[in-house]
């Protein structure tokens, strides 16, 4: 398919720009994709949706403050984003792949500053990544003293004065336990601990995998063909438990719900024959029109960008013309879009 397929245009003043108040007062559009049709409601009508017995799947994996505002030699002001941590580094040394405006300015030796005994060298490039280097204990206080949550670009907030409480409480969901993550799993910025709560009470159970987000999520497609676009790798895990509940689900014909987009790639990505295995692992799952899901039976999740490989895993699993329908009539009655907006439940 190609990435034309999966575009669409929308007025920019609908993509939110904070958080709602209530964690649960979003919009939820219900889309059931075997009747092809949907119906508006709210979040916190998620139980009325839910049945005995339903199984819904968590990314538990924290946010790290890993937007960092720097200089560089001269004072000129960066910003830059950590990916993830080279699994070579040493213990004095921390290397880390990063994101940043104008990579190839940088050259090897390069000082970024981030306060006193707080700086990074150069080490290197990889394609659109920076390679940087960490004395150790440097990038935890680089981090502390310039470090923000890492909102996305369609999230204005152009200096480190912009970023408020407000961010570092709601862009982290309320059950993220493992940092690790530099975009959070949006879909679960929903949940309150009281609407966990009434879930249990209605008798569908929790439970949780670990995705730490990275690069992937959020990387644009480049190729118009989309099956040329290449994924790097997430790290995740599935402990003995979940897989057991999940596989228990599976075979007594329960539904799996998973939260977010982040939940089913690391689902999808440790399915064998229809059952979940357990472990730790590196997942560069691609999921386009034509996947065979074996775990996913449902999903929680928000709107997402045109052309972006969440929104083809979602027409992957709903079909993308009634998915691009029903994103249609969410613009017209004016969703909230992208991280801090609304949602859809999918059937």
């Amino acid at each position: 398919m190609k990435l034309s397929d999966f575009n669409y245009t929308f007025p920019e003043e609908i993509i939110a720009q904070h958080p709602l108040e209530d964690r649960t007062s979003s919009r939820m559009m219900v889309i059931n994709r075997v009747l092809k049709n949907w119906k508006h409601d709210q979040l916190s009508n998620l139980t009325d949706h839910l049945k005995k017995g339903d199984v819904l799947v968590f990314n538990d994996s924290k946010v790290l403050p890993a937007r960092i505002f720097g200089e560089r030699s001269g004072g000129r002001k960066i910003e830059i984003l950590l990916l993830d941590q080279i699994e070579n580094s040493s213990k004095n040394k921390e290397q880390w792949r990063c994101m940043t405006k104008r990579v190839r300015n940088y050259r090897k030796g390069d000082k970024i500053f981030f306060g006193i005994s707080a700086t990074s060298t150069v080490v290197g490039r990889e394609g659109d990544f920076l390679i940087i280097e960490f004395e150790k204990g440097h990038r935890k206080r680089a981090q502390e003293r310039k470090g923000v949550p890492p909102l996305p670009p369609y999230i204005k907030r152009k200096d480190i004065a912009d970023y408020t409480e407000e961010d570092k409480e709601r862009y982290q969901t309320v059950y993220a336990k493992e940092e690790g993550s530099v975009a959070a799993p949006t879909a679960g910025l929903h949940f309150s601990k009281e609407l966990l709560k009434k879930i249990g009470e209605k008798g569908a159970i929790t439970t949780y995998v670990t995705l730490h987000v990275g690069a992937d999520t959020f990387t644009p497609v480049r190729t118009e063909n989309i099956l040329e676009h290449k994924m790097h790798g997430e790290h995740f895990s599935i402990s003995e438990n979940t897989a057991e509940i999940i596989n228990c689900a599976k075979q007594e014909k329960r539904r799996v719900i998973a939260v977010g987009t982040t939940t089913v790639r690391a689902l999808e990505s440790s399915a064998k024959q229809g059952l979940l295995t357990s472990g730790s692992k590196k997942t560069e799952i691609f999921i386009s029109p034509g996947f065979k899901f074996q775990i996913v039976d449902a999903m929680l999740t928000n709107f997402h960008q045109p052309k972006s490989t969440l929104i083809m895993l979602v027409s992957a699993f709903a079909d993308r013309e009634f998915i691009l329908s029903a994103y249609e009539d969410a613009i017209k009655n004016r969703y909230r879009l992208f991280s801090y907006g609304d949602c859809m439940l999918i059937v």
